[in-house]
């Protein structure tokens, strides 16, 4: 007969998006409990961020041949993340009986045979013996193959209900960290638009401060023809065009929000695509020619790296 309950985190709420639905987070906690022939246990699972999927096992004596089916079972489950397993047992019925040690006893009594006319050691008392220690044990009830089997089998549905737990802690997470991250990519999109703006007028920005500065620098030296001021102009506006930065930032973003769309296991893409976003956000503020637009850049690298970092905990 066997009985277990778990514990987890709540899960999230019905009005979450359809965006980020399968999306599952790295960071999770959950616990069953139950009991079977006597023995009570508790599985307690944590889960944290991690590069890869690193399982750690510390499981109650006599559970230990258990460690590689709870790692098989982990990893069936999970993609991601540190997570921590933990597995108590307990008699349901209290204390184990004791037992005495009688090779450690017996041992005992000739070490004070031996010395015996060396020294003039008094008698061993009963007190003394038993405060030795190793003299008393816990002694387990002996158990058959059959009540083995059958105790492991109800700590493997146990776990697989943690597992479930888990699953479900690590998956609400997510979802309320798809919204985050929605969030940050419409804003992101936003300052994509802002730069776009700024980068029109740059080419005008550009031909004017030129011209003033020639003219200052010239002063009563006449100035360069028209065709050759031309060349000069087209040579700093190129030098200063954003546009393939901003098509590669758009698409970078719509990337995003489809993966968000998609969820499950998306951590490493998420984490390289902001790799790139921010690759291109360099890229524009090293070739703004205007400090509206070099603004704009610098509030995207601040937004990207806040994205980067809520990326770390997607599965």
């Amino acid at each position: 007969m066997t009985s277990a309950r778990s514990s987890a985190r709540p899960q999230a709420t019905r009005g979450a998006v359809a965006a980020g639905a399968g999306l599952a987070s790295m960071t999770g906690f959950a616990r069953a409990e139950g009991h079977a022939d006597g023995v009570a246990w508790m599985w307690e699972l944590k889960s944290v961020n991690g590069r890869g999927l690193d399982v750690r096992c510390r499981l109650a004596q006599g559970a230990e041949h258990l460690d590689g089916a709870v790692r098989q079972s982990c990893a069936a489950r999970f993609k991601r993340g540190n997570l921590s397993v933990q597995l108590t047992l307990a008699r349901a019925d209290g204390l184990a009986p004791l037992r005495l040690n009688r090779d450690l006893i017996d041992q005992i009594i000739r070490l004070h045979g031996e010395l015996t006319g060396k020294i003039e050691p008094a008698l061993p008392r009963l007190e003394g013996l038993l405060a030795v220690r190793g003299v008393l044990e816990a002694s387990e009830p002996l158990e058959d193959e059959a009540q083995r089997a059958r105790r492991d089998e109800a700590l493997m549905e146990s776990l697989s209900s943690a597992l479930d737990r888990m699953d479900e802690a690590r998956r609400a997470e997510g979802g309320r960290l798809a919204q985050v991250l929605m969030s940050q990519v419409d804003e992101i999109e936003g300052l994509a638009r802002e730069a776009a703006a700024s980068a029109a007028l740059q080419p005008d920005q550009v031909k004017a401060r030129f011209e003033a500065q020639l003219r200052e620098l010239m002063g009563s030296v006449p100035m360069p023809s028209e065709e050759r001021l031309a060349q000069e102009i087209v040579l700093l506006v190129a030098k200063c065009d954003v546009r393939e930065e901003l098509d590669r930032l758009t698409a970078h973003i719509a990337s995003a929000r489809d993966m968000l769309r998609e969820g499950g296991a998306i951590g490493r893409r998420l984490d390289f695509l902001c790799q790139e976003l921010n690759r291109e956000a360099n890229t524009i503020c090293s070739k703004a020619a205007e400090l509206a637009l070099t603004r704009v850049g610098l509030a995207l690298k601040s937004t990207i790296e806040q994205l980067r970092e809520q990326v770390q905990n997607v599965e």
